[in-house]
């Protein structure tokens, strides 16, 4: 399934468009974004009871005064919880997809379950495809995971579908197996999860199998992009970025 042009020419905002009042991933972030044009990423990480919430972390110490993994609480109760600098909830991605509506483009990232990139994903992707069913708008999916990719690609096949990609040689990356950490970096799954686009890493944008995709004709998207600067840069090679922290160049 091909990625819907909207993604290409809409700067898309980072965890929605946050800034003083309005958290990450945050309803409100959420509706700043619509009212100014841009498309929105978000995360999604499991309730207890099997609703996709709309956080990045896998902890709520970072975003909220509560403290403990997302994963044991169930949707009401995360929905009850305010997220610092604001009084609304934990949104789920239903909440997002109305407050959306089909406006702009939504990409939405599945983060990983397995915590190492594995393949016990479990039935978060199930949970996210029944969600997306009967959405009329443009949206995509993506994940580090290309595990959790596949599992898109058969749940919800009419759903594009991407690869978060990066060079993977920083940070948490090094705790993975070297073997795996290059086929990663070489985005060796690519074909195999039958994606349709990545979204790369821009400090990485010149790795060569970047290069190969986009004159394959492949969207190369990328994240994430805190200054004017940076997007002139990034944009030498990728067809649209992913920011934050800035005002980005308006959508076309």
């Amino acid at each position: 399934m091909s990625l819907p042009e909207e993604f290409l020419r809409t700067p898309i905002a980072h965890r929605a468009l946050h800034g003083d009042g309005r958290p990450e991933n945050s309803l409100a972030a959420v509706r700043a974004a619509v009212a100014a044009g841009y498309g929105i990423e978000v995360d999604i990480q499991p309730s207890a009871d099997g609703v996709p919430m709309v956080f990045h972390d896998y902890v709520l110490d970072r975003l909220t005064d509560e403290t403990g993994p997302v994963a044991e609480r169930s949707a009401a109760e995360l929905k009850a919880i305010p997220l610092k600098g604001s009084d609304e909830g934990i949104p789920t991605l239903r909440d997002v997809l109305a407050a959306v509506d089909g406006r702009v483009p939504l990409l939405v990232e599945i983060k990983d379950q397995t915590r190492v990139l594995g393949t016990e994903i479990g039935p978060l992707q199930a949970w996210v495809a029944d969600a997306l069913e009967s959405y009329g708008g443009p949206v995509a999916v993506m994940s580090f995971n290309p595990h959790a990719v596949a599992e898109m690609a058969a749940l919800a096949p009419t759903v594009p579908r991407g690869l978060t990609t990066s060079g993977w040689n920083h940070g948490a990356a090094l705790n993975l197996p070297a073997d795996r950490r290059a086929d990663l970096a070489a985005i060796a799954d690519f074909d195999r999860v039958d994606a349709s686009f990545i979204s790369h890493d821009w400090h990485d944008l010149g790795r060569d199998r970047v290069t190969q995709l986009k004159a394959q004709g492949v969207p190369v998207l990328c994240w994430t992009i805190h200054s004017q600067a940076e997007e002139s840069q990034a944009r030498e090679i990728a067809d649209n970025v992913t920011f934050e922290g800035y005002v980005a160049a308006p959508p076309a």
